[in-house]
């Protein structure tokens, strides 16, 4: 069933603000409170999906969970399940302890080699030692854009190796040098009513500025005129990143404050005409090694993709 009052007033405020109101009512009409049933088994295809989870202290963060295809089953429109034996739970990770403390969430089920999406949000909780419950509270379908086209790589690796982590408060050149070869990443962001929020965001190689050892700079695009991410930091500026190394399988985890920047000056064309950027004030970073035992091969970038001047 279609949400009647799908925004907030953070969403709101910036849809006024860009003069996109009508635009993104139009397009609200995508968003329930179920997944539509056509979607559901492409939920059970996916080996992938990013969750933005709430820590004890209002810190968002943005965690990959990934495994075989059936790891999750939308068994109804209501409820997805997941079968924790499927995949090795990475103890480093804070969303395993954060959905003990609150269950809502917000997911991005994403197919990278067809740049299908779909976000869910709702509420999580184990319904025994083998698996979560999902309840769904919020569903919509995003478009393709910008989402580099990636090959799974199934066979690749086999047992799991030991993690190893390296966290701080500053990046260090490693941090830096992952951040700047990204061409993808994926954002948590969170309001007190409405709960939390999982996306993506992509571009060419280097389209993430790493400013200083705490500052990130990130050009916004075109989009549906929804703005649940910057609608989210409007009124909450608190946010999470992650960065995957998708040949290595490392997870380079972010925390802190965003910050919107409206009609800046852009002469290289960054942000595709938009002159909205938005920048990141790191508080606190965790990389994880071997975080993950999925391994993507590049297939080539989205055609969306602004060329940098």
């Amino acid at each position: 069933m279609k949400i009647e009052t799908p925004f907030h007033e953070g969403e709101l405020q910036v849809q006024e603000r860009l003069g996109v109101r009508r635009e993104a009512t139009r397009n609200s009409v995508v968003i329930k409170d179920s997944i539509i049933k056509g979607a559901l088994p492409f939920v059970a295809q996916q080996r992938m999906a990013v969750i933005g989870s709430i820590d004890s202290t209002g810190n968002v963060w943005a965690s990959i969970l990934s495994a075989q295809p059936g790891f999750m089953q939308a068994e109804t429109e209501r409820h997805i399940t997941f079968d924790l034996s499927q995949f090795i739970q990475n103890p480093y990770d804070p969303f395993w302890k954060n959905i003990e403390l609150n269950p809502r969430i917000g997911m991005l089920v994403i197919e990278l080699a067809t740049r299908r999406r779909l976000r869910i949000n709702g509420n999580i909780r184990k319904q025994n030692n083998n698996q979560l419950g999902l309840e769904v509270v919020e569903s919509f379908p995003n478009c393709p854009k910008y989402i580099q086209r990636r090959n799974n790589l199934p066979n690749q690796l086999g047992q799991m190796e030991t993690s190893q982590i390296i966290e701080g408060n500053k990046l260090g050149e490693e941090q830096a040098s992952i951040i700047k070869n990204a061409d993808t990443f994926f954002v948590a962001s969170a309001h007190a009513e409405r709960g939390v929020d999982a996306s993506h965001r992509g571009g060419n190689t280097g389209f993430v500025q790493v400013l200083d050892e705490n500052t990130l700079r990130i050009p916004d695009y075109v989009g549906n005129s929804l703005f649940n991410t910057l609608g989210n930091f409007s009124v909450n500026p608190n946010a999470g990143l992650v960065f995957v190394d998708f040949e290595q399988g490392t997870s380079l985890q972010v925390i802190g404050h965003a910050k919107i920047l409206w009609d800046e000056e852009d002469p290289k064309g960054e942000t595709g005409g938009t002159k909205r950027f938005w920048e990141m004030k790191i508080g606190r970073y965790l990389e994880i090694r071997k975080a993950h035992k999925q391994r993507w091969a590049f297939l080539d970038y989205s055609p969306h993709n602004p060329k940098i001047k």
